[in-house]
């Protein structure tokens, strides 16, 4: 690895934010039924369409749709405006943690009438632009269930997977349904290899055997329950507990050249708990559609991170030890009136938000006999109030046949608080809104274009102080941070290859405002704070493409990829480079065979993600996977009325490499040390059960 950013990064030219889309000619026939091009449905797609891939649930069904990205919510305080690409019934779910894609996982296949594409800004939920996947469901009012179950098994040292499964079940009549499930997500992973340190003269220094293990538990019960009245009133209501247990280990055999033997041993343990309750009802009022949502969410979060060196020479031990206790909750109150006005749809949406995050933390070091004692830390034990209030506006129209406006005007007020020593109370308004064009040339080609004023949030652990033990560095508090805002142009193209398959091209671009990023603070240390601006531009591909027309049966390709690229000013270099710890590029492959009249399928999935350098004033590190992960599959759809389906991932032998540099002095470019991590992790076998009653 080298030392400065410029050598972490590739060259590369910066692209133009005019993105020129060219669509050849296709095969003219659709996927699904022909819709005339003046209605909100692009296509539909009905159970049959799906028979092949013998789904259980509506997830699994529309996880299949030819080249539609499914997109969640961004996981913002409070709900806003709409930024997922799922309804269910031509809702949007009111749940957070308890989303969209975890309520249709919920909901069984056999309750799925049908899938519609929508055009997003022809429908009466504000954010909405482009193509919008909508889930039709209805039940026989008869009980069904459904059932998962993942054991996992490696070959390396980590303990294999035992308890991963979920257990749903379903019902409903006429007017109702609901879904309860009780599920535990366990992951078990780990990997080992060499670590080689040199000083800032490239010398070797210390030679490093280290391995890690980590434990997980997500055990968990969730619901879902709606109600249509005959007057056409909607009950939604939404519900989660959950528990995260955390255990991670790392060791560290160390041959420094100039020093005795070394053993150090990091732990970290988290034992969270959470929950969400959501509600949402929809009525007629004064001649319009009146909706009033309410969500809390409570989690508590006590981790524990501790780390020691032994020497081989019975020298006094050194080490450190950090507690953290974090509370945070949030209160969303939300109404939504709906009404028709001036050739179109109006939204007046008003929404109320309270946040918390109250932390108690305590660092411990050893002293010079070998002793934990507690040693004052400035800023890391303190509470972060917000309360938030927003209102828009939103309006919908069709300008012709083919062409959808959508425009939504918007302020946001916010009121930070921060106690304890560095106490701080701020007040912020901000403008906000967007203006989206939905254009449907054809029934085989949808381009959509919105430009947006976005109002960005803070993450309440920013504000307060915090030490990582494993890597040694301290962010201290900063009090004055401010929400980053930016403009954003979206333009996406959608186009049906008829009975080939599907292409969505997309691209974007983001000027920022007050971005988020490590600073220097006055009287000492690096925490989060702003700077003046930053850009952000890319482009993603999402598509599918069925070989069946093209001699080979049951052939189906699906890609997803993601490209990004940025810009910033360093705060200590003042020169330009690429924004921190950025989402740079990614990809997903998967190539499946599903084998004619039989029960069989078969393929690959591979995917790859690479993220730009993480900044500090003082050091640069980046973790790169050594090549993509891949996994193998074979799968029964039905043995004895069961989908079981065997899969061995890491055939490519992919590596966690980390590669690290440590700085004495960024700005002269003076090295202390630089860390070369290579990690292996080896084969992963998983069988999947899958089955209904």
């Amino acid at each position: 690895m080298c030392g400065s950013i410029d050598e972490y990064e590739s060259v590369m030219t910066k692209p133009l934010v005019l993105l020129v889309l060219s669509i050849f000619l296709v095969v003219p026939s659709a996927l699904g039924q022909e819709i005339p091009a003046s209605s909100a449905v692009r296509q539909i797609l009905l159970p049959t369409e799906f028979a092949r891939f013998a789904p259980r649930t509506a997830l699994d069904m529309a996880s299949q749709v030819p080249g539609f990205p499914i997109n969640e919510e961004n996981g913002d305080r409070g709900f806003g405006q709409a930024d997922t690409n799922v309804l269910i019934n031509r809702r949007r779910v009111s749940g957070k943690s308890n989303g969209p894609l975890d309520a249709l996982g919920r909901i069984p296949a056999g309750d799925v009438l049908r899938i519609e594409i929508l055009d997003g800004a022809s429908l009466e939920i504000g954010g909405l632009s482009g193509q919008v996947l909508n889930v039709v469901t209805a039940t026989d009012g008869q009980i069904s269930g459904r059932y998962r179950y993942s054991p996992q098994f490696r070959t390396d040292a980590i303990p294999d997977r035992w308890r991963n499964g979920e257990l749903s079940i379903s019902g409903g009549g006429s007017s109702s349904e609901w879904t309860m499930s009780v599920l535990n997500e366990q992951s078990r992973f780990g990997s080992a290899g060499p670590e080689f340190v040199v000083d800032g003269n490239n010398t070797l220094i210390d030679t490093r055997n280290e391995g890690n293990e980590n434990l997980i538990d997500e055990p968990g019960l969730a619901g879902f329950f709606t109600r249509e009245t005959d007057t056409g009133s909607v009950l939604n209501l939404t519900g989660e507990v959950n528990w995260f247990l955390f255990r991670g280990e790392e060791f560290s055999e160390r041959e420094p050249v100039n020093d005795v033997s070394q053993s150090r041993f990091f732990r970290r343990t988290e034992d969270e708990f959470n929950f969400e309750v959501g509600v949402d009802y929809e009525f007629d009022f004064l001649g319009a559609r009146l909706k009033l949502i309410g969500l809390h969410r409570f989690e508590s979060s006590p981790t524990e991170s501790q780390v020691d060196l032994n020497f081989s020479d019975g020298r006094t031990p050194t080490g450190s030890l950090f507690n953290r206790e974090a509370d945070e909750a949030e209160t969303v109150i939300r109404t939504e009136y709906s009404f028709d006005a001036l050739d179109g749809n109006w939204q007046w949406a008003i929404e109320a938000t309270r946040n918390f995050l109250d932390i108690e933390a305590e660092l411990q070091e050893r002293n010079a006999s070998g002793d934990l004692v507690p040693v004052d830390f400035a800023g890391a034990t303190a509470r972060v109030d917000e309360d938030r209030a927003e209102t828009t506006l939103s309006y919908s129209r069709a300008l012709t046949d083919k062409l959808q406006l959508q425009t939504s005007l918007g302020v946001e007020y916010s009121e930070i608080s921060q106690s304890g020593e560095f106490g701080l109370t701020r007040d912020f308004y901000r403008g906000k809104g967007f203006a989206s064009l939905n254009y449907r040339a054809s029934q085989d080609l949808n381009v959509s274009l919105q430009i947006e004023r976005r109002v960005g949030q803070l993450q309440f652990f920013d504000f307060i102080a915090s030490v990582n033990v494993n890597q040694d560095t301290v962010n201290v508090t900063n009090a004055n941070l401010v929400p980053p805002q930016s403009w954003v142009i979206d333009l996406e193209v959608q186009k049906s290859l008829g009975s080939l398959g599907s292409i969505t091209i997309g691209g974007f671009y983001e000027d920022v405002s007050d971005i988020v990023d490590l600073i220097p603070i006055q009287g000492g240390g690096q925490a989060p704070g702003n700077l003046d601006s930053a850009e952000r531009y890319g482009a993603s591909v999402n598509m599918t493409l069925i070989f069946d027309t093209l001699g080979w049966p049951g052939g189906r390709l699906d890609l997803e990829a993601f490209f990004t690229d940025s810009e910033v000013a360093d705060p200590l270099l003042g020169t330009n480079r690429r924004i921190s710890a950025d989402d740079q590029f990614d990809y997903e492959v998967t190539i499946r065979q599903d084998f004619p009249q039989t029960d069989w399928a078969a393929g690959i999935e591979m995917s790859y993600q690479e993220d730009t350098p993480s900044v500090r004033l003082d050091e640069i590190s980046v973790f790169r996977p050594s090549t993509a992960f891949a996994e193998v599959f074979v799968e029964n759809k039905d043995f004895f009325g069961v989908t079981l389906r065997g899969s061995v991932g890491n055939v490519f032998d992919r590596g966690n490499d980390f590669f690290r540099t440590v700085f004495n002095d960024r700005v002269a470019g003076d090295i202390a040390f630089r860390e070369d991590r290579f990690r292996e992790f080896g084969l992963l076998l998983r069988l999947d059960i899958e089955g209904s009653f």
